[in-house]
């Protein structure tokens, strides 16, 4: 998990990490956290292994890693936050040893995610949208009745 750890460690992840913290610090609903990453990349790769799927621990968790932190672009430029977030994958995963190929898998990941059927043949597409999904304690949050995620997206049971 080298390359990982170069992630989290990179000075623009960083950067736009601690600005997402900042820009959501007093947000009632959920936030785009450390842990929302992990709980993302460990959802993914359960799904991963439960389906059999052949991809790297390391692209799953860059690709986790990397998912929501165009967040802050789309605070600050209204940038949509998967278009952020896979321009950054060009300017992060490069310096931390991820090959073109595993850039690309990434980016793809980043830019489906928001979409439950993508129409492909690969439950791949459908790994990031579901984990991103999954990782959300619907059922346990105050702000539930607030919240303007469609009720078909909450987690309003405990599952996974």
């Amino acid at each position: 998990m080298k390359r990982v750890n170069l992630i989290y460690r990179h000075p623009l992840y960083q950067k736009k990490y601690n600005a997402l913290q900042k820009a959501e610090e007093h947000r009632k609903f959920c936030n785009h956290t450390l842990e929302h990453f992990l709980d993302v990349a460990r959802l993914m790769y359960i799904y991963s292994v439960e389906q059999e799927l052949s991809i790297s621990k390391e692209v799953i968790y860059a690709a986790a890693f990397m998912h929501d932190i165009g967040r802050i672009d789309q605070i600050e430029k209204g940038i949509p936050h998967e278009m952020a977030g896979a321009a950054l994958c060009d300017r992060i995963l490069p310096d931390c040893g991820f090959a073109k190929e595993e850039i690309s898998l990434i980016k793809d990941f980043i830019l489906h995610h928001r979409i439950k059927d993508t129409g492909a043949d690969t439950p791949l597409y459908e790994m990031l949208y579901w984990a991103d999904k999954k990782s959300r304690n619907c059922f346990a949050c105050a702000a539930q009745a607030e919240c303007n995620w469609d009720r078909q997206k909450m987690n309003l049971e405990i599952d996974y």
